[in-house]
């Protein structure tokens, strides 16, 4: 099973504007080229596909897409691969945020 971890502002009680908007995450991802933005993620399983609507970053490592998720001002992402780990630590710093389990 994978840990799931969030990317929030609100550890931070001295900055002012807490939530992490959607425009600040598309605007930061946009200068990343190994993410692409997009509206629905698919899983396949086995037996069925599920379709979730929201706001993804996809980040490409390899033949891979690792879904990072902005939901209500905060950025949550699984830790299915070990690269994961640094990436979230240097978008947490690059946006002025914390990483928090759960």
């Amino acid at each position: 099973m994978n840990q799931r971890f969030r990317i929030t502002r609100s550890m931070q009680p001295d900055s002012g504007d807490q939530d992490i908007s959607l425009e600040e995450c598309k605007a930061y991802f946009s200068t990343k080229a190994d993410f692409t933005y997009q509206t629905v993620l698919t899983v396949q399983g086995e037996e069925s596909t599920m379709s979730i609507e929201g706001d993804f970053f996809m980040w490409r490592h390899g033949d891979t897409l690792i879904p990072f998720r902005h939901y209500m001002g905060e950025l949550y992402a699984a830790v299915s691969h070990q690269d994961v780990v640094p990436l979230m630590i240097e978008i947490a710093g690059d946006l002025r945020a914390d990483i928090v389990e759960g």
